[in-house]
């Protein structure tokens, strides 16, 4: 049990991206000094040691008092620098471009409080790496064709500066309902999560709080930061951000220029509008440094993302900022559901679940309602969607509405609609991330003892949660991607995007899409039909633009001559002037050719039904508590009582056993060998 002590110290360093060598974890009060030496100590292990401060229980009852030390460390800037560069060319920047003057002027504006958000081109003073050193500042700038900003790079560093700082203060003080914008948690956290505690609830809330966001007032926000946080600095840098440019909240601008900051640059033309519309058309050469685009399958996958994710929340210039801001002032509404939900239980002496959980192995029996049930109530919340279980009447639903909406509208400030805040019953199903939650009806048989010790099997009736990927959702976005055609009956349509493209290249890609499909569903209950349909209209609607390509007019005669997955080569029967496919791949002038995956039921996979933890946590928090945990010297010393307690040997002591026993022994085996030879010599 002892040397995991060093095995958690090495996964901690793993937390954050590092390009230095790797030191001993810094306590928190060493970080205050010696702040302006650059370059000292490794970013990994200053940002480690404030997650370990952070998630430590001694801090968790007052808010951090002071993160300027943090913020005078160079190291923490150039990590940032980095970051920000990777996001923006797709790579980190060697050491040598790393603009160390122009970071040190960046933080010593940021420290003396003039630091100013959305600066003209002009005023910057850290420019972006894709930006062309010889051109003037005044003249080059991140612009878009359509007059308007993609981001100021200087703010984004400094924004994902602060996301080093503050990610870690409020991670720790999060409830564990929520699922969105943060570390280890995912939509497949939610799914398991709802598959594990939500068997049993016959009414659902389905609440969208994105008016919440969308008028989140500075005072609010800033209330909500300081329960966590003591640094005025770091504040007062948030609440410039929120402000916006103008010392106003900016809803519109979301972190970019208003078009009328630009005049300049504003296209007052439609002539001059359509010409740079053939200019965004034509085909585009990228430079070395430019990352590039994201291949044909992730922009068709990025197009199946959830309702309840496709929309970020956007406040001011907060840009990267923005979910976390988000998640702390949600933060308030997950605490207050918390507690409603233990004074909501209540638990019943006939009932089998007394305990406010479910064994989702076990079917729970109808009647699930009623008095003498017991009432509980459950919720998970993904960003601006919270979903709500309760199992009670339907009585006890609408009042939790009505409460939910006052105390948005007295916290807030917003009162939310009737329409953003539905009741539903599990019969009708549930939307959510794309997933049907309802639940299905079974008969076991019941095997148990009555009178006389007679085993009595009798059939039951029961029901089971059942979560089921949204099929309908899966052919709209299907029909958007001009992929199929019609509702009842969709039929496929040739992939026209891939029209230019080999077969060997095209099969590939949609091979990544089917896979990532096939993960995405991995916890719906009919897995197997939804990731079958998506393989039919992928594998059809090759087959399709195949046919249009090589002038073959039907799928009949793709399939007849590429088999039923496409992994033959239809080359050679369209070109005969052209030698065996064969022949082109030995001498390396052609790929080869996979079939796309999942052309029988039998390939695909089923559904994941491995069991969710019921207090899960994610793997960084487990190894950050065990870590603070380990340091205590109590902790230790009754570890090693129980050791000596359970006669249990420490992996010392063997060590030791083992050096001691091949000196003694290994000693008198050569002193025993040297007598026997000088005796055989005389």
């Amino acid at each position: 049990m002892l040397l995991y002590y060093h095995h958690y110290q090495q996964i901690l360093r793993r937390l954050t991206t590092s390009t230095a060598s790797s030191k001993s974890l810094p306590s928190p009060a060493s970080l205050l000094r010696n702040t302006y030496d650059p370059l000292t100590s490794d970013p990994t292990s200053v940002i480690s040691a404030l997650w370990i401060h952070c998630f430590n229980p001694k801090t968790l009852k007052t808010p951090i008092p002071n993160l300027t030390g943090y913020l005078k460390k160079l190291d923490l800037w150039i990590l940032a620098y980095q970051r920000s560069t990777a996001d923006l060319t797709g790579a980190f920047p060697s050491p040598s471009a790393i603009p160390h003057s122009r970071l040190l002027s960046l933080r010593d504006t940021v420290l003396s409080g003039s630091f100013l958000w959305c600066l003209p081109p002009s005023l910057q003073t850290l420019r972006s790496p894709k930006l062309d050193p010889t051109k003037s500042l005044k003249k080059s700038a991140d612009y878009d064709f359509d007059g308007e900003t993609t981001f100021v790079f200087q703010d984004r560093v400094v924004q994902e500066l602060l996301l080093l700082l503050v990610e870690p203060v409020f991670e720790s003080r999060f409830s564990a309902k929520s699922h969105a914008f943060r570390p280890g948690r995912s939509p497949h956290t939610v799914i398991r999560t709802i598959r594990s505690n939500f068997a049993g609830y016959l009414w659902f809330i389905k609440c969208d709080l994105g008016a919440v966001c969308d008028r989140m007032e500075v005072g609010l926000v800033m209330e909500c930061f300081r329960k966590g946080l003591g640094d005025r600095k770091i504040l007062n840098l948030i609440k410039s951000s929120i402000r916006g440019v103008d010392g106003k909240k900016n809803e519109k601008n979301d972190g970019r220029y208003n078009r009328d900051s630009v005049g300049k640059l504003k296209l007052r033309n439609k002539r001059m509008k359509r010409k740079v519309m053939r200019m965004v058309r034509r085909k585009k050469l990228l430079k070395e440094d430019e990352p590039k685009p994201d291949p044909y399958w992730l922009r068709v996958f990025y197009s199946f993302v959830p309702e309840e994710a496709k929309k970020i929340p956007a406040i001011g210039s907060c840009g990267i900022l923005t979910p976390l801001i988000a998640n702390v002032c949600l933060n308030e509404l997950d605490n207050w559901i918390e507690e409603k939900i233990g004074d909501y239980f209540q638990p019943s002496k006939i009932d089998s679940i007394t305990d406010g959980c479910h064994n989702p192995s076990w079917p729970e029996f109808v009647p699930t309602s009623g008095r003498d049930k017991t009432r509980r109530m459950d919720f998970v919340r993904y960003g601006t969607h919270v979903l709500i279980g309760i199992r009670g009447p339907r009585g006890d639903a609408v009042r939790f509405r009505t409460e939910l909406i006052d105390f948005c509208e007295s916290k807030y400030g917003v009162k939310l609609e009737n329409t953003k805040v539905e009741i539903e019953h599990i019969t009708r199903g549930i939307s959510f991330l794309d997933h049907v939650i309802c639940r299905r009806v079974i008969h076991p048989t019941l095997h148990y003892t009555a009178t006389g010790g007679k085993i009595v099997k009798e059939k039951g009736v029961g029901t089971l949660l059942s979560v089921t990927a949204n099929l309908e959702r899966c052919i709209s976005k299907f029909r958007r991607l001009d992929l199929v055609k019609g509702d009842r009956d969709p039929e496929p349509l040739p992939c026209v995007a891939m029209f230019y493209s080999g077969q060997a290249h095209t099969n590939s890609q949609m091979n990544k899409f089917l896979e990532t499909m096939a993960d995405w569903y991995r916890y719906a209950d009919n897995r197997k039909k939804v990731v079958g349909f998506c393989a039919y209209v992928i594998r059809s609607s090759l087959a399709k633009l195949y046919a249009a390509r090589y002038r073959l007019k039907s799928r009949a005669k793709v399939y007849k001559i590429a088999a039923r997955d496409l992994s033959k080569p239809l080359i050679e029967h369209s070109r005969n002037d052209m030698p065996e496919y064969s022949d082109l791949l030995r001498m390396g002038l052609v790929d080869a050719i996979d079939g796309v995956q999942f052309s029988h039921m039998s390939l695909i996979p089923s559904c994941d039904y491995a069991p969710f933890p019921r207090n899960w946590t994610p793997d960084h928090e487990r190894v950050l508590k065990d870590y603070i945990r380990l340091q205590d010297p109590k902790i230790f010393c009754e570890l090693y009582r129980s050791v000596k307690r359970g006669e249990i040997g420490l992996p010392q002591d063997d060590l030791s056993e083992t050096v001691w026993d091949w000196k003694t022994h290994g000693v008198r085996s050569s002193q025993f060998r040297d007598n026997m030879a000088r005796i055989g010599g005389a």
